[in-house]
């Protein structure tokens, strides 16, 4: 939205190696609200869009305001229109409230309780007032309708689809997820240990990849790359036989749709925004929401170069619907209307 529409940009914090030449500091509103740990971090950038930024961008005749934290900025006597582009409602606090609770040591509890105690009251007053909430997918448009009672209307994110290209079939499977436990990068570790001629290519990281690592240390045929920068990417996911990504409830999901650009099929799983992109049996193979490791082996191996081959062109149409000229063509009219 920076590169195409005139504006300022607010942010809790700017990570510099990613972001350092993408804003001009003229425009760019840097709350500085970064901490190197996690949950600090999370607790100063909350801290920071609910007490300064409201008198920040309170003059501002329109405001986007993207995430699960930004809204907090929002006041009802802010004049003007309000806009909230909503990515998914904060799961800690909703669906994946018990996987999240389970997941802190039995110490941390009660400060998540705190936080959810907190944050959720703020978080659906500031959303239910916006004039206008928008959601990266139906599934999100869901959780909004079930979750605050919101009705929101769908603008798919924008995926650079131009970037990515096919250059051939090298014969390996490539995951880009995060490696946490919602994702189930573990099952595919496992699926490819059974299958010692097929090739895994894990190009990601995250909390998990110690424990990855040491699940695959016995088999040559799965690789890490650890994080790529755009053009390794491009030439990884061009090169792949196809993509795999499997998690739990994908708000929307990226990474599907930048294979299918690059006229890759997608081994995914039927649920969550992966049915709103992929289409099965056109452009990948959706596999059961719960799916056995059984069903992940006969996936691939079913899917060799002849049978990926036949996918290509699909893939790269299905892609074009969520491409970034349109994402801004539908924002664009969003900002008219408002």
């Amino acid at each position: 939205m920076y590169e195409h529409i005139p504006g300022d940009v607010c942010v809790g914090f700017v990570s510099r190696e990613s972001f350092v030449d993408s804003f001009d500091p003229r425009h760019l509103i840097d709350l500085k609200a970064f901490h190197p740990l996690p949950p600090l971090k999370m607790f100063r950038v909350l801290k920071a869009f609910h007490d300064r930024a409201p008198s920040v961008v309170a003059n501002y005749p329109c405001r986007i305001y993207s995430g699960a934290y930004a809204p907090l900025a929002h006041r009802q006597e802010h004049l003007g229109k309000s806009i909230y582009y909503c990515h998914t409602p904060p799961r800690f606090l909703y669906d994946l409230r018990a996987h999240y609770q389970a997941s802190f040591p039995a110490w941390q509890r009660p400060l998540l309780a705190a936080l959810r105690h907190w944050l959720q009251p703020r978080y659906e007053a500031a959303v239910r007032a916006m004039d206008v909430v928008l959601a990266n997918s139906r599934n999100v448009q869901r959780r909004l309708h079930d979750y605050l009672g919101v009705d929101a209307r769908v603008v798919y994110p924008p995926v650079d689809t131009d970037s990515f290209r096919w250059l051939g079939d090298d014969g390996y499977f490539l995951s880009t997820a995060r490696l946490e436990p919602l994702k189930r990068v573990d099952v595919l570790v496992r699926a490819f240990k059974r299958m010692p001629s097929q090739r895994l290519v894990i190009s990601s990281g995250g909390s998990e990849l110690a424990r990855l690592k040491a699940l695959a240390a016995d088999a040559p045929n799965i690789h890490f790359t650890g994080w790529l920068d755009d053009a390794q990417l491009t030439t990884f996911m061009g090169r792949a036989r196809a993509s795999i990504y499997v998690p739990v409830d994908e708000d929307f999901g990226m990474s599907p749709v930048e294979s299918m650009a690059a006229g890759k099929a997608v081994i995914g799983v039927a649920e969550g925004g992966l049915l709103e992109t992929v289409v099965d049996g056109e452009t990948g193979i959706l596999l059961p929401p719960s799916f056995a490791e059984d069903a992940l082996v006969d996936a691939v191996s079913g899917l060799d170069a002849k049978r990926a081959e036949t996918m290509r062109s699909a893939c790269v149409l299905q892609a074009q619907q969520f491409s970034t000229a349109r994402f801004m063509e539908e924002i664009t009219g969003v900002l008219r209307a408002a």
